[in-house]
C-alpha cells in the first residue's frame, strides 16, 4: 500500500499564475521512440509576483537543454523533479528555449503525444501537454501557436495542428516540414499534433458572412467511404449555432481526425478535433441507429466547443462544467432539433438517472464544481457533464429563449479570448436579465439530487387544489447540511377528460408557463376555480433534476400513461408504474412469496400500442422497462437477484398477455425502403426490436428461431445486433453459430467487433463472467486500447447487474484484477473502472464485505496512480 499522500488541490486556494505565456513556438522533429521537441516561449512575470521563481510542469520526459534569452543554462541554473522544472532568478520578460525528447511509442497512457497505431497523436486535456515539454500547463494561461512538424514522408505524409497550415517544404533524408499557425491565444490542454498516413473525406461549408471553410476529416486508409454521415453533422452543426446562438465559425480550415487508441470520446482543440474511431466511421452495414446517433451528437458537441470552451475558456479545473455542462445542453438542443424532442429527453434523462443519480448518492458526489480533487481526470463524470447541462437548462427554462440567448450574447461579449468561472457566466445571465440568481447558483457548489415531495388537497364546495411542495436533499460527503435549491417545476392539472385543465392562481411562484419556482423547504399553492379534482402532472419535461415523491396509485398512473399531455410525463408515469411493481414483485420473492400478475399494467402498455398519435420511437420508449440498476435505487438495499427475476417475470407476463398484439407491431414496423439513418426509420426499427425482444423473452419455445430468423434477415447493423443479442441471451445451437457468423464476418472491422465483445458481456447467462475472462485472450481484445476495455469489461461490470453483483463475489474480484492489471498502463481508464464499488453501501452485508474487500486490495496495490488512489480511498470511507 502506498504510504505517501496525494496532494489535494483546492478551488479555495486558487491564485493566478506568477507568470503568464505570450506565444510558443514549437518544433517536433517526430519519431517513434526518440521525438525531439524544442519549444521557444515569450513568458512574462505577472506584475504583482516578483522574485518568485518560474516553476513549469513537466512529466514522462528527457530534459535535453534550456536557454534563457538565447544563452544556454548550465545544469546549476535550474532544478528538475518528477513533475517540476524550477529556474529561479528569471527577469520580468524574457524568451524561454526547451529542448526535449519523449517517446510516443511507449506511452500507453494516452496523454500528451502517443502513436495510435502507425499515427502520431495527442490528447492534452486536462494535463497532458506537460508530457510534451516543460510548461505552464493550466488553462488561465492563454497563447498564441507557431507548430513546424518535421516527420518521414512516407510514414507520416499528413502532418496536422491548429489553426491554418502556412508553410510547407520538402527536406532532406526523404523527410519534410509543415507549420501551422492558430491565431488565436489558447490554453495549452487546446493544443493538437497528428501525423501519419492518413487517407481524408473533404467538402466545405459557407458561413453566414460568406466566409468557404474548408472541412477535412482524416482516417485510416480504407475508411473514407464511412465518414459522410460524420461530415453532414458538421455541416448541419455549423448551420445550427449560426440559427440558433448566431456563433460564425471563425478560422477557414476545420480538420477532424479519428484514431483507433482515444481515453475519451472526442476532444475540441482549436480547429482540429480528434475524434474516437468509433464516433466518426458509420455506414448502413457497419453502424447502428444509435451510431449514428452519438455521432451526430458528438460532432456537434466538439464543434460547438469553439465558442463554448475554446474561444471562452475554464479559468481552471474546478470550472470544467462551464464549457462542458454549457456544450452537453447544447449538443442535446441540437439533437432535439434534428430529431424527436420528447425522445432525446427520455433518453437523457434515462443516462442521467443511470449515471448521475448513483454518483450523487454515493461517495463520490460532488457538485458540478468540484470544490476539491487528487487527479483531475476523476472529475470527467456525469455530475460535471449530465447534471450540468440540467442546470443550464434550468437557467434556459427560468430565463426562456429570448432571454438566454440575451445572457449567452453578453457572456461573450464580456470574455471572448478570456478563462473564465462559472460566476462569470451566471452574472452574464443575471445581468442581460436583471434578475437575482444567487440562490439559483447553489446548484454549482451543493453535490446530492434534491427530492420533492408533492401532495394535492381539493376542496370541491371552493373549486380550489391545493398543492403543497417540500425539497429535501440528503447529507453528501464533506456536506452534510444543505439548502434549499432553487427549482423550478414544470407542473400540470389533468381532468377526467384528459385534458389540461386551466392553472388559476395569484401565487406570484407560478409563472405563466406552467413553472412553480420553488425556493423555499416547503411551499404551498392554491389553484382556483377547478370544476374538479384534478391529477397532478409534475416535473414535466423533467424540469429539474430532482427526484419526485408522488403518491399516485396504479389506477392514476396508468391514466397518465394514457392521457397526460406531457410526453416526458406521460412516459415518466409508465416508468413509476413498471419500478413499483418489479419492486413489489422482488420484495415478495425475497420472502419466498410468488408474485401476482398484473395485468392492469400490460393493459396500458396495449393503450400506448395502439395510440396512433404516438411516433413510433416514442412507444419504444415506453416499451422499455427500467433497467435492473435503476430498480436497485429505489430500494433501501439492492435485491440483486429478486429485481432480476421480478423483471423477468413482468417481461413474460407483457409477452404471453400481448403477443399477438407484439407480433402485429412486429409486423407492421418493417422497413421496405432503403436504410437511411432517419429518426422516422430509426424509431420504427427500435419499436419493431423491442417488440421482438418481448417475444424472445426467456429463450423457450419459438424464441430461439425467432431471433434467427431475424438475425439472418437484417439488411442492416441495427436489426443484425438485436437478433445476435436476443441469440447471446440464449443456451441454444443457433446462439454459437450466430455469434461465429459476425465474427467472421465483421472481423476485420474494430468498430464492429467491439460490439460483438459487448454483447456477450452483456448476457445475463450464468457462464457470461467465464465468457468474457476467456475473451480477454481473443485476438480482437487488448488491455491496451481503451475500446476494448469499454466493450468488454465496463459493459460487462457496468451493464451486467445480477452477474458483476454474484452473490460469491467474482464479479468484484475480476474487476479489481482488470483495474490492477490496467493501472500502469492506463491510470485513467483504470480508475474510471473502479465507479461500481463505490455503491458497496447500497447492499446488503455479505456484498458489502466483499465489494470493500477489493477496494482495500486495489489500495493496496504497489505503486498506484494517483487517479486509481482517489476514487478507491474516496469509495472506501
Amino acid at each position: 500500500m502506498r504510504t505517501d499522500q496525494p496532494q489535494t488541490i483546492r478551488l479555495q486556494d486558487y491564485t493566478g499564475p506568477a507568470f503568464t505565456i505570450h506565444h510558443v513556438e514549437l518544433a517536433f522533429d517526430l519519431e517513434p521512440s526518440a521525438t525531439k521537441v524544442e519549444a521557444v516561449m515569450d513568458i512574462e512575470r505577472q506584475t504583482d509576483r516578483d522574485g518568485v521563481p518560474l516553476v513549469l510542469d513537466g512529466e514522462n520526459m528527457v530534459l535535453d537543454g534550456i536557454a534563457l534569452d538565447g544563452k544556454e543554462i548550465d545544469r546549476a541554473g535550474y532544478s528538475v523533479t518528477d513533475d517540476s522544472l524550477t529556474i529561479p532568478g528569471v527577469p520580468d520578460r524574457f524568451k524561454l528555449t526547451v529542448r526535449t525528447t519523449i517517446d510516443p511509442k511507449a506511452n500507453t497512457a494516452l496523454e500528451g503525444l502517443y502513436q495510435s497505431k502507425s499515427a502520431y497523436c495527442t490528447q492534452c486535456e486536462p494535463e497532458g501537454f506537460r508530457r510534451i515539454t516543460y510548461f505552464l500547463d493550466r488553462p488561465d494561461v492563454m497563447a498564441t501557436y507557431k507548430v513546424t512538424i518535421r516527420a518521414d514522408k512516407k510514414a507520416a505524409p499528413v502532418l496536422l495542428s491548429n489553426g491554418n497550415n502556412t508553410s510547407s517544404r520538402d527536406l532532406d533524408g526523404g523527410r519534410h516540414e509543415k507549420v501551422w499557425e492558430d491565431p488565436f491565444p489558447k490554453p495549452s490542454y487546446l493544443f493538437a499534433l497528428v501525423a501519419g498516413d492518413l487517407a481524408v473525406h473533404s467538402d466545405t461549408f459557407t458561413t453566414k458572412s460568406g466566409r468557404v471553410v474548408d472541412l477535412h476529416i482524416y482516417v485510416e486508409h480504407g475508411n473514407e467511404n464511412r465518414c459522410a454521415y460524420a461530415m453532414d453533422s458538421l455541416k448541419r452543426s455549423m448551420k445550427w449555432d449560426e440559427d440558433r446562438f448566431g456563433l460564425e465559425y471563425d478560422l477557414d480550415i476545420f480538420n477532424i481526425v479519428a484514431v483507433s487508441d482515444f481515453n475519451m470520446g472526442a476532444m475540441e482543440n482549436k480547429s482540429l478535433n480528434v475524434f474516437n474511431a468509433k464516433f466518426i466511421l458509420a455506414d448502413p452495414e457497419t453502424a447502428t441507429d444509435q451510431d449514428f446517433v452519438n455521432i451526430e451528437a458528438i460532432v456537434a458537441h466538439e464543434y460547438f466547443h469553439n465558442w463554448t470552451g475554446n474561444r471562452v475558456t475554464c479559468r481552471d479545473w474546478f470550472q470544467l462544467s462551464l464549457k462542458e455542462g454549457l456544450t452537453v445542453f447544447r449538443d442535446q438542443e441540437f439533437t432535439s432539433d434534428q430529431r424527436s424532442r420528447p425522445v432525446k429527453r427520455i433518453q437523457d434523462v434515462r443516462m442521467l438517472r443511470a449515471r448521475q443519480f448513483p454518483e450523487d448518492a454515493g461517495p463520490l458526489a460532488h457538485p458540478i464544481r468540484p470544490d476539491q480533487y487528487i487527479e483531475i481526470n476523476n472529475f470527467y463524470t456525469a455530475t460535471v457533464y449530465e447534471k450540468g447541462a440540467e442546470v443550464i437548462r434550468m437557467l434556459h427554462t427560468l430565463l426562456g429563449e429570448e432571454g438566454f440567448q440575451r445572457g449567452m450574447k453578453l457572456y461573450f461579449e464580456r470574455h471572448d479570448g478570456q478563462a473564465v468561472t462559472c460566476d462569470d457566466f451566471t452574472a452574464a445571465m443575471a445581468d442581460a436579465n436583471d434578475i437575482d440568481l444567487t440562490q439559483f447558483k447553489i446548484w454549482y457548489s451543493q453535490a446530492g439530487t434534491p427530492e420533492v415531495t408533492a401532495e394535492g388537497a381539493y376542496e370541491p364546495a371552493n373549486r380550489k387544489y391545493t398543492l403543497s411542495l417540500s425539497q429535501q436533499t440528503k447529507p453528501t460527503p464533506g456536506q452534510e447540511n444543505k439548502q434549499a435549491a432553487y427549482i423550478p417545476l414544470r407542473v400540470g392539472l389533468i381532468g377526467s377528460n384528459g385534458g389540461d385543465m386551466p392553472m388559476v392562481t395569484k401565487d406570484p411562484s407560478v409563472k405563466e408557463d406552467g413553472v412553480v419556482h420553488l425556493t423555499e423547504p416547503a411551499q404551498s399553492i392554491v389553484f382556483e376555480d377547478l370544476a374538479e379534482e384534478p391529477v397532478l402532472s409534475i416535473n414535466r419535461g423533467f424540469s429539474a433534476p430532482i427526484n419526485t415523491k408522488l403518491d399516485q396509485d396504479d389506477s392514476v398512473l396508468s391514466f397518465r400513461m394514457a392521457h397526460d399531455a406531457d410526453p416526458f410525463a406521460r412516459w415518466e408515469a409508465g416508468q413509476q408504474y413498471a419500478t413499483r411493481l418489479i419492486i413489489d414483485m422482488a420484495n415478495t420473492l425475497a420472502k419466498g412469496g410468488t408474485p401476482e400478475p398484473d395485468t392492469a399494467f400490460t393493459e396500458a402498455v396495449a393503450n400506448i400500442l395502439r395510440d396512433d398519435r404516438l411516433d413510433p420511437a416514442f412507444k419504444a420508449s415506453a416499451l422499455a422497462l427500467p433497467t435492473e440498476d435503476f430498480v436497485g435505487e429505489q430500494m433501501p438495499v439492492v435485491l440483486v437477484d429478486e429485481i432480476h427475476e421480478a423483471r423477468m417475470l413482468l417481461r413474460k407476463l407483457i409477452r404471453s398477455e400481448l403477443s399477438g398484439l407484439l407480433q402485429d407491431v412486429y409486423d407492421a414496423n418493417r422497413v421496405s425502403e432503403p436504410f437511411a439513418p432517419t429518426a422516422e426509420q430509426a424509431g420504427r426499427r427500435a419499436l419493431r426490436n423491442i417488440a421482438l425482444a418481448y417475444l424472445c423473452v426467456g429463450g423457450d419455445g419459438d424464441a430461439p428461431d425467432r431471433a434467427k430468423a431475424h438475425f439472418d434477415e437484417a439488411d442492416n447493423m441495427t436489426d443484425l445486433m438485436a437478433g445476435l443479442t436476443f441469440l447471446a441471451d440464449m443456451d441454444h445451437p443457433h446462439r454459437d453459430a450466430a455469434l461465429a457468423a459476425f465474427h467472421d464476418r465483421f472481423k476485420d472491422n474494430e468498430q464492429v467487433m467491439d460490439k460483438w465483445l459487448s454483447i456477450q458481456a452483456m448476457a445475463s447467462r450464468p457462464d457470461t463472467l467465464e465468457i468474457v475472462k476467456a475473451l480477454k485472450s481473443h485476438p480482437v481484445f487488448s488491455m491496451r486500447n481503451p475500446n476494448k476495455v469499454r466493450a468488454l469489461i465496463s459493459a460487462f461490470v457496468v451493464v451486467n447487474a445480477v452477474r458483476f453483483h454474484a452473490k460469491d463475489g467474482s464479479g468484484y474480484t475480476f474487476l479489481a484484477d482488470n483495474v490492477i492489471e490496467l493501472d500502469p498502463m492506463n491510470p485513467q481508464v483504470a480508475a474510471r473502472l473502479l465507479g461500481p464499488l463505490g455503491n458497496w453501501q447500497r447492499f446488503d452485508k455479505d456484498r458489502q464485505k466483499l465489494m470493500k474487500a477489493q477496494l482495500e486490495r486495489v489500495l493496496a496495490t504497489e505503486g498506484l496512480s494517483n487517479d486509481s488512489y482517489e476514487i478507491a480511498s474516496k469509495s472506501l470511507k
